[in-house]
């Protein structure tokens, strides 16, 4: 049902983003946030860490009860119950994600595979979580996957091993099609997106007839993500297939534009970040236009953006719930996008890893870095949480 609030979100309202917080837990977001200001200690402490994780020095429970326990959700889709409970009870949906990724051997790239799946059948039991998401670099080489994209020659070993990777994407989505539950397919590197993309556009002409159960991931930072996504939409069109996919700024651009520089060829990265931002919300204006046609995730930490699709929900006179759009964000960041988004009655949810301390790290010092990157984030993520603890020490006096 449309909602009856009229006014428009408010980011800026610390108050709605740390209500559940307690005044201990802010103060240790804002140490930590305050730490991951330092891209020389970001990068020194992913370095150390590695270190004594090679030396089995005890270093677990630290990280276990700081960056840990602040952007992962918990050990086991079990364990991150209470988080999902606790997300539900402001109006925040949940999308389980098994962070495993960069193994090589079948026999882990099997259990990741059943692992997902159980995610998407705890998705199924489990209102609070409409969608299940997982990377294929968890249940696939990556090497592997770069000759397949790069249409290099495989060993007949290696096209056994490509089939069996090519079996675990589909036993994913096939699952997620008989239980009626989203699934999404992260966003890689641009040198092994080419497979990525072919097999996904593959598996929603057979999965997607009726809903998006296949939903792809493009990283608008991309200079193409514009054209693929068109092409792609057009495909689905043509194929009389739903259209369904997510969009994010991207996670990878210092790795592409290294790569590029090395190998010699042009950088697939927007020139700059204004680029990037018009294309992101160029696509959000193109996907409210095809609503009849696509199902669409914003996944964003920008606040622009974030306003600019809730700003055209109602325009376009669509209730806030419209299940065909969904806003996310990444467990333990932008708290002030997501619970706003909530109060007002939008489609809002989080992200949320699991997995075991040693497991997460990969994606833990991504986080560090990208909030050390990224121009602004942190002191985003800083300055809300001084204006909610100013506001609570004030009301207090």
């Amino acid at each position: 049902m449309q909602s009856e609030k009229t006014h428009l979100v408010d980011f800026n309202n610390p108050e709605i983003a740390f209500r559940n917080q307690s005044n201990a837990s802010l103060r240790e977001a804002y140490q930590l946030f305050k730490l991951m200001n330092n891209r020389t200690l970001v990068h020194l402490g992913r370095h150390l860490v590695n270190v004594a994780f090679a030396l089995h020095l005890p270093v677990k429970t630290i990280l276990q009860n700081t960056i840990y326990k602040h952007f992962v959700g918990g050990l086991s889709i079990e364990d991150c119950s209470k988080t999902i409970d606790r997300l539900a009870e402001r109006n925040v949906k949940s999308i389980l994600d098994y962070a495993l990724e960069g193994e090589e051997s079948d026999a882990i790239f099997d259990g990741t595979c059943s692992e997902v799946i159980r995610t998407v059948e705890f998705a199924h039991n489990n209102k609070s979580v409409p969608f299940s998401a997982f990377k294929i670099t968890g249940i696939a080489r990556f090497d592997l996957l770069v000759k397949v994209s790069e249409k290099q020659d495989l060993t007949d070993e290696e096209e056994a091993e490509y089939h069996r990777a090519a079996e675990r994407v589909d036993a994913i989505f096939k699952r997620g099609c008989e239980l009626d539950v989203p699934v999404l397919i992260d966003a890689e590197e641009t040198w092994i997106q080419p497979v990525l993309d072919e097999m996904v556009m593959k598996l929603m002409a057979r999965y997607n007839k009726e809903k998006a159960i296949v939903q792809n991931t493009y990283q608008m930072y991309r200079h193409d993500s514009i054209e693929r996504i068109r092409l792609h939409h057009r495909m689905a069109l043509e194929g009389g297939f739903r259209f369904g996919l997510k969009i994010v700024r991207g996670a990878y651009m210092e790795k592409e534009r290294e790569r590029a520089s090395l190998r010699g060829y042009p950088s697939p990265i927007q020139p700059d970040k204004p680029a990037t931002d018009r294309d992101f919300n160029t696509i959000i204006r193109y996907f409210m236009e095809h609503l009849d046609t696509i199902d669409f995730m914003v996944a964003t930490h920008n606040e622009e953006s974030s306003l600019l699709l809730a700003q055209l929900i109602d325009a376009y006179k669509l209730p806030r719930d419209y299940p065909g759009i969904y806003f996310s964000q990444l467990y333990g960041m932008s708290d002030h996008i997501t619970y706003n988004l909530a109060d007002q009655g939008y489609n809002v949810a989080k992200y949320v890893p699991y997995g075991a301390v040693e497991t997460m790290m990969p994606y833990l010092f991504r986080r560090a870095e990208e909030n050390s990157s990224v121009k602004g984030q942190t002191s985003r993520e800083l300055n809300m949480i001084q204006q909610e603890r100013r506001r609570r020490k004030s009301s207090d006096e």
